[in-house]
């Protein structure tokens, strides 16, 4: 496997549109395509800002050593929070996943008041 074809192994895993992909990377989704599909080199910088944007491994990239992620794509909180629920019983998960729900409304709601007071400061 290429350099290329990691690059596009590692678009599909994030789930992303080449567009979506290419913004942080800041380079256009056709060069995206065009990495994914040979007809272009993909240069040592643009491997370290992929990596560095997605937190893929360069090694991984460049040769196809070691893991594809430095890191889970999440960070390590997302790793702690499975590990967490992964202890819980079915019926503690569930309650987990209701309490979760209910501190992002929460979460929501601030927010729309918080927008909403720096609108009234703005007028």
């Amino acid at each position: 496997m290429t350099t290329n074809q990691r690059i596009k192994q590692l678009r599909e895993t994030l789930k992303l549109s080449q567009v979506k992909f290419s913004k942080p990377v800041a380079i256009s989704p056709g060069h995206i395509a065009s990495i994914e599909l040979g007809n272009r080199n993909v240069p040592d910088r643009i491997v370290k800002i992929i990596s560095f944007v997605y937190g893929a491994s360069e090694q991984w990239l460049k040769s196809g050593a070691g893991e594809m992620f430095r890191v889970h794509p999440s960070g390590e909180k997302h790793d702690i929070i499975l590990e967490l629920f992964d202890e819980l019983t079915p019926e503690n998960q569930n309650s987990a996943i209701q309490q979760v729900r209910a501190l992002l409304a929460l979460q929501k709601q601030e927010f729309r008041e918080e927008s909403g007071e720096k609108k009234r400061l703005i007028a």
